[in-house]
């Protein structure tokens, strides 16, 4: 896990989309805690959501990185313009769930608070889905 933290706060820190989506597994979800969906469904979307951010001109620092269980938490400040959700300035939290290596989800916080909480709670998550 501390490897797989470290190459997220590489890949994250460049901006490489390339590097990022390697990392990702290919049904990865991403979306805000109170969704019962997520707005991401796949590893696809996800770097579609990634692109029109910097395509927007948005941007990301690397702040602080650390491993709770199976989750990372990334810390970020984040730039932006436009509309959309790239839109802003300010401190961001994601958490990232690893399944086999790979992240299987990720969940975005405003607060450093909120998001070890739920890295650290035995909560349902998306990327756990019944047997078919």
């Amino acid at each position: 896990m501390e490897r797989l933290a470290e190459l997220v706060t590489l890949a994250m820190a460049s901006g490489n989309l390339d590097e990022i989506s390697a990392l990702l597994a290919p049904d990865a979800r991403w979306g805000s805690p109170e969704e019962p969906v997520p707005t991401c469904s796949d590893r696809g979307e996800i770097m579609d959501w990634y692109r029109a951010a910097i395509d927007a001109g948005a941007s990301a620092s690397v702040t602080e990185t650390f491993v709770r269980g199976e989750n990372i938490v990334i810390g970020l400040v984040v730039s932006g313009v436009g509309d959309g959700p790239e839109h802003g300035h300010g401190e961001r939290w994601q958490v990232l769930t690893v399944r086999d290596g790979r992240i299987a989800e990720i969940r975005g916080y405003d607060d450093r608070r909120d998001a070890e909480g739920f890295a650290t709670s035995p909560v349902s998550r998306w990327a756990i889905r019944p047997p078919s």
